[in-house]
């Protein structure tokens, strides 16, 4: 039997609206201790915000937090998973979009995340998939040090 997403992934994610400040998306991600947020508009997940985001897309920029909205520094179109998804095929689309956190729909719904760290955290059988794409496709460079810690 091959595990799938929704045997993994995190069911209760913290989302924000795509017109927030982005000051309130960094309290919220704050407050919760997490590193990301999906963020959605009339309740449907439309993209992604974290912490690089904020980095460079907000601070580099010397943008004002309380001016700029979420919606202009998220990342989209969100790229998600689907719960029925095998992990192999989640870890590879991971690995080709060049992305470590994949939310996950399901009929046009947010229903969970799943991370490169809680692939490579699972189980062994999920550290060998990670090996064995590691070692036909390079890591990106976001992905090195999760890969490192985790695979090499």
């Amino acid at each position: 039997m091959s595990l799938k997403v929704e045997d993994v992934m995190v069911e209760d994610v913290v989302t924000v609206e795509a017109d927030a400040t982005v000051k309130k998306a960094v309290s919220i991600m704050n407050k919760n201790e997490i590193g990301c947020l999906i963020v959605v508009k009339h309740g449907k997940a439309v993209g992604i915000v974290t912490e690089r985001d904020m980095l460079t897309r907000v601070l580099a920029e010397s943008r004002n937090p309380e001016r700029t909205r979420v919606s202009e520094v998220m990342s989209a179109p969100l790229i998600a998973a689907q719960p029925e998804m095998e992990l192999e095929e989640a870890a590879r689309l991971m690995f080709n979009m060049k992305v470590k956190k994949l939310p996950v729909v399901s009929n046009g719904q947010l229903v969970g995340l799943i991370t490169l760290t809680d692939l490579a955290r699972f189980q062994p059988q999920i550290m060998k998939i990670l090996k064995k794409i590691h070692a036909l496709d390079q890591a990106p460079k976001r992905m090195q040090k999760v890969v490192d810690y985790y695979i090499a």
